[in-house]
């Protein structure tokens, strides 16, 4: 019998040894797209020296791993861009659920009504992580009927990034070496024809083709700057039978129609026409910032000495640009005891006290303190970009499948341009789409 005993406790020790466990440590899962750069950062141990959101990330978690004294361990799990929620979604069916994910808080609402993550406002509260310091924009996009269910990470929003090289060539370069920038609609089609008129290139380089997100962005902030409510107080349906919604779509027509934006770009292939110098503006996110900052520092480019972004300017009564966020949301299910869950909040809270890191990319801090900071406005081209946390719009938190309403809209948005829809067909179909859509959807 002591030699069994004996057998058995070896058989079990060593059982434990090959399943890579270790009593000391405290395993926790971390759900993220952000994409894979093990090969260049898996071995950066401090957040300062990774480069672009996948560098920066890597380098994060591995700092955290590296220097946290509670035998924390993190172990990261990448998920694809497109089809991220899909995977996501999947998991959570199979109850392999992880114990971080990154949401877009667009996106973090339809999990907040079917009761998937867990408010944080009293573990906030305790470990230090100072709500009062969030911005206008993150306590939108975190906080459900007065409570907060994620972290914020970021504030992404929708941008103008000029070539002020080709703006010199057309007249709509200042003394001082910043554009001009358009200030109604009028003045947006008057200088998009002297563009082309002066440089023989189309102002706008922006996704249309193979694209739903890009152009449902440019459409929300237009009517957004018109000061109109798209969707219902209760977020149960959408007004597209509105004159701020049909001026914006006739605008977006108009410039396409007129050859002022380049046409039959995918996202990616706008962003190289805008590299190559194929046109003056592309639209797109605070994401870019530093891969064209890069770009414009290299004597070959195109954008060499001449980049420039601002967020997308005002051209109806009010300042307003569509802006998402990052966050990250604990789950229901993703630690089995309350040591887990302490290991997960320690992890946010080391995200929180580095959040200044990650503004390196281009996104906006989600902390007053740190957007206020000489040391974040001294970064390149992010001093005019700070008034986006107080002025970022999107769809209200009460809206359900925001993902598929982006769809809808985008579709019949990039139809409008494309083949040349009417507006008026336009806003019947959206309205009808979306409207299904919200009738069906899980409140």
């Amino acid at each position: 019998m002591k030699h069994l005993a004996s057998l058995l406790c070896t058989t079990l020790l060593a059982a434990c040894s090959a399943s890579g466990s270790d009593p000391g440590k405290t395993e926790i899962t971390l759900m993220r797209f952000f994409g894979s750069c093990e090969a260049q950062y898996g071995q950066v141990r401090k957040a300062s020296e990774g480069v672009g959101e996948c560098g920066i990330v890597t380098a994060l978690v591995n700092e955290f791993n590296a220097t946290n004294t509670d035998g924390i361990v993190v172990k990261t799990q990448i998920g694809e861009w497109g089809p991220y929620y899909d995977q996501l979604t999947a998991r959570l069916v199979a109850k392999d659920i992880p114990t971080v994910a990154v949401m877009h808080e667009s996106a973090l609402g339809d999990y907040v009504r079917r009761k998937l993550v867990l408010p944080l406002d009293e573990d906030f509260a305790r470990i230090g992580v100072d709500q009062s310091d969030f911005t206008e924009q993150a306590v939108r996009g975190t906080a459900f009927n007065g409570r907060t269910y994620a972290l914020p990470f970021d504030t992404w929003a929708w941008l103008w990034h000029i070539n002020t090289r080709l703006m010199k060539q057309a007249g709509l370069l200042q003394a001082d070496g910043r554009p001009v920038l358009p200030r109604s609609p009028e003045e947006l089609l008057a200088q998009a024809r002297q563009f082309r008129q002066r440089t023989g290139k189309p102002y706008f380089a922006w996704a249309v083709a193979n694209e739903t997100a890009a152009n449902d962005r440019t459409f929300l902030t237009l009517v957004a700057q018109q000061d109109a409510q798209l969707f219902a107080p209760d977020g149960k349906t959408i007004h597209m039978q509105q004159p701020a919604v049909a001026n914006a779509l006739t605008l977006m027509q108009a410039l396409y129609a007129e050859g002022g934006v380049k046409p039959n770009l995918d996202y990616a292939a706008a962003n190289q026409a805008f590299l190559n110098g194929e046109a003056g503006v592309v639209v797109v996110g605070t994401w870019t910032i530093d891969q064209f900052l890069r770009e414009s520092r290299k004597d070959d480019s195109p954008l060499k000495g001449g980049y420039a972004v601002v967020p997308f300017p005002q051209l109806y009564a009010r300042p307003a640009v569509f802006a998402d966020g990052h966050s990250w949301a604990l789950f229901k299910g993703g630690t089995t005891d309350a040591k887990g869950h302490e290991a997960a909040l320690k992890f946010l809270k080391f995200i929180w006290d580095h959040g200044a890191e990650w503004s390196r990319t281009g996104h906006l801090p989600v902390r007053r303190s740190v957007a206020d900071s000489a040391a974040f406005r001294a970064l390149p081209l992010r001093e005019p970009l700070a008034e986006i946390t107080r002025t970022g719009i999107g769809m209200p938190g009460n809206v359900p499948t925001q993902r598929a309403i982006e769809l809808a809209v985008g579709e019949d948005v990039a139809n409008l341009m494309l083949s040349s829809k009417p507006v008026a067909e336009v806003q019947a179909s959206v309205e009808k789409r979306v409207n299904t859509a919200l009738k069906k959807a899980r409140r």
